[in-house]
């Protein structure tokens, strides 16, 4: 059972968690399934469900932490579990998307910040688990929850956002490049278009 400043700490976790999982619903329930994530489908419903994951990983250990006489260790450990299970699943589905390496490399930045965050986690409850006066190791499940609620923010703009904010693509805005991450301009289709504005204008015929 946590006391003092680490019950206050996860008590602003767990209603900041569970007030940003349900905007999450009411965006994707306005926004649909627009995204921004150039590639195949896929990508689009591995950065949701992490989103979703990294919300749900805030709210569900910081609630377990609030109830009295339970080791905060437990949940931080069952959590991890899930994290791990659900990088290498995304993993999975990322490698067999068929797409190029260009595309896939930003969805293995995101599994490597996932088993970063949920790697912590789980050694991080095992710990807290087997003695529960380990304050340090705490500490470190609350910065693992506080890194988990930014990426799931991160996530949620990238799927409901109007524009992408990362890191490479705001530098390519910024330097006058496209984004290298848009998703392909569409090409007009040849045939049955009005004619060119630039085309020579026919011949009169002779009298």
């Amino acid at each position: 059972m946590v006391v003092g400043a680490y019950r206050d700490f996860f008590a602003a976790t767990a209603a900041a968690a569970g007030a940003l999982t349900g905007l999450l619903f009411v965006a994707l329930s306005v926004t649909g399934r627009r995204g921004l994530v150039a590639g195949p489908a896929v990508f689009q419903q591995v950065r949701a469900a992490a989103a979703l994951l990294a919300f749900t990983n805030a709210l569900a250990v910081s609630l377990f932490a609030l109830v009295p006489n339970t080791n905060a260790g437990y949940p931080a450990l069952v959590m991890g579990v899930v994290g791990i299970l659900f990088s290498a699943a995304g993993l999975r589905s990322i490698l067999s998307s068929g797409s190029p390496l260009r595309e896939r490399w930003r969805q293995y930045v995101l599994i490597t910040f996932l088993l970063a965050i949920f790697g912590t986690e789980l050694v991080a409850g095992i710990i807290v688990a087997a003695s529960s006066d380990a304050s340090a190791a705490l500490q470190v499940i609350g910065y693992a929850l506080v890194t988990s609620v930014l990426v799931g923010i991160a996530r949620a703009w990238e799927i409901v956002g109007d524009r992408d904010t990362g890191v490479v693509a705001s530098l390519a805005v910024l330097t006058g490049h496209p984004s290298p991450y848009s998703p392909p301009a569409a090409t007009p289709q040849s045939g049955g278009g009005e004619p060119e504005p630039d085309a020579a204008p026919a011949a009169a015929p002779p009298d």
